[in-house]
C-alpha cells in the first residue's frame, strides 16, 4: 500500500484516522470498530464492505 495514500485516507463514517494492518490487509478505524478490506492493493472504503471488529481485536 502506498504510504502517501495511507496518509490521506480517513474513515468514511467518522473521518477519523485509520491504522494499516498489513497482515490482515485491512484499514482499521478504532473509533467505529470497523475494518475496511484492502483488495489487490486497493482499499475498499465502503461501510457496507467493512467488517465489525470484536473488542478483543482492538487490544
Amino acid at each position: 500500500m502506498d504510504q502517501k495514500l495511507l496518509d490521506i485516507l480517513v474513515c468514511p463514517v467518522c473521518k477519523g484516522p485509520l491504522v494499516h494492518d498489513k497482515s490482515a490487509a485491512e484499514l482499521i478505524c478504532k473509533w467505529d470498530r470497523l475494518a475496511y478490506p484492502i483488495r489487490d492493493d486497493i482499499p475498499v472504503m465502503l461501510e457496507q464492505e467493512a467488517r465489525r471488529l470484536q473488542s478483543e481485536e482492538l487490544a
